[in-house]
């Protein structure tokens, strides 16, 4: 994305955000290639890239390839989730679901008990006292009205 300006930035996005669809036409995908660059890193093949590649050998295709290949090698085991992969009832369901989390039960009663459990859990957040974010801050600042950090400025 640093080479291209901020006018193709805004077409692309504009074009996305009013025509959402999980498998674009054609010539959707073709606008959108000639708006973004093409990164190796992507999971599908740069078939619409319009960069010109200068090196000639090995070509676009192939090093996207045998980057492709090397990070599902590096992965070796099973594959990393993401948050999506917490949400069971994501539509539609995540192919992998984070350890931890069981597949979504869709009766009404099974969602009932999903949400009480949910609610029952304990909140995010510390279990510090919350006394001493406020006096370890006072107790600083009233040691500094003992003690003179600085007494050569006392002049």
């Amino acid at each position: 994305m640093e080479d291209t300006t901020w006018e193709q930035r805004i077409h692309a996005l504009t074009h996305i955000l009013t025509s959402p669809t999980t498998n674009p036409p054609l010539h959707s995908q073709f606008f959108i290639s000639t708006q973004i660059p093409c990164y190796l890193n992507w999971d599908y093949p740069p078939i619409l890239c319009n960069k010109p590649t200068t090196t000639g050998f090995p070509s676009l295709h192939l090093r996207w390839g045998f980057s492709l290949f090397l990070k599902k090698i590096s992965r070796s085991g099973p594959p990393k989730t993401s948050w999506r992969c917490k949400c069971p009832y994501q539509q539609p369901p995540p192919l992998i679901l984070a350890k931890g989390v069981e597949e979504a039960q869709w009766g009404d009663e099974q969602r009932r008990v999903y949400v009480r459990r949910r609610l029952r859990r304990k909140r995010l957040g510390s279990d510090v006292n919350p006394l001493i974010p406020i006096l370890v801050p006072n107790l600083f600042l009233f040691s500094l009205l003992l003690w003179n950090p600085f007494p050569d400025l006392d002049n």
